[in-house]
């Protein structure tokens, strides 16, 4: 065990078997656990600052984590990118070295991961000084297939590898197919997609309201991209880069 502490969150819930996937997963790599998770679902909701309840004050509630009942874990009434935050802060006791984000149930591929509160935690624990790293297993839409949390653990413990040697600020978005280990195809590097193959689509209903729904996207995803090395069977890494500056942008008559 090593002197190093992972705050482990997610967007699907304290109550997420993807969620003790990925604290095994830090307990394996050496890193002491301490788990702050929605005590509700939060997908969704990128690197919002929001909490279920009241904006100045947050409700945690201590759990039990089923296997893992000597971990620290806390359910939280509030969104995973305040969860990050407050994390980074102290908010939880120790403060963390490191962030895990996931095992989301379902892949966070291309530009999308915007929208993503599993990346959104991440990216928030980035600017506040933590290496973080989210992990996504591709279940796709379908609500009745195996979920294969131990291929996509054991992929994030190699990933974990990696983030540990990267500076302070880095971020890792690690996808891996719903698979069995012995079916998983070669780590890969990728780009991000311009989209995702899950797309989400909007549409008027009669009565004035919006629907909001995800479908399969038609089009090919462009190779080398994380959407379409995923879909070939490989998991992919991608390091990301959090807000930042843009020093190519001319703005002609300003310093």
């Amino acid at each position: 065990m090593t002197d190093l502490c992972a705050l482990v969150t997610n967007d699907d819930g304290i109550e997420s078997p993807g969620l003790a996937a990925l604290v095994g997963c830090a307990i394996d790599g050496g890193l002491e656990p301490l788990v702050a998770a929605p005590a509700v679902e939060s997908s969704g909701t990128s690197a919002g600052l929001t909490a279920a309840e009241d904006h100045r004050q947050i409700a945690t509630q201590l759990r039990k984590l089923p296997a893992l009942l000597d971990v620290t874990a806390y359910a939280v009434a509030a969104h995973p990118g305040l969860i990050a935050f407050t994390a980074a802060h102290g908010g939880f006791g120790q403060q963390p070295d490191v962030l895990l984000s996931g095992i989301n149930r379902g892949a966070n591929v291309g530009r999308a991961v915007l929208h993503s509160g599993t990346v959104g935690a991440a990216l928030t624990a980035s600017i506040n000084g933590l290496r973080a790293m989210a992990v996504s297993l591709d279940v796709g839409l379908a609500t009745d297939v195996v979920h294969h949390w131990s291929t996509a653990a054991e992929v994030a413990g190699r990933a974990l590898d990696l983030l540990l040697d990267l500076e302070p600020g880095a971020v890792l978005n690690v996808n891996v197919p719903n698979v069995a280990p012995d079916q998983l195809r070669p780590l890969r590097r990728a780009r991000l997609a311009a989209f995702g193959t899950v797309q989400s689509q909007v549409q008027r209903l009669d009565d004035g309201r919006l629907e909001i729904f995800s479908v399969t996207a038609d089009d090919q995803p462009e190779p080398g991209t994380d959407a379409a090395l995923l879909a070939a069977g490989h998991p992919t890494i991608t390091p990301l880069r959090s807000v930042d500056e843009d020093p190519t942008v001319a703005l002609p008559g300003l310093d």
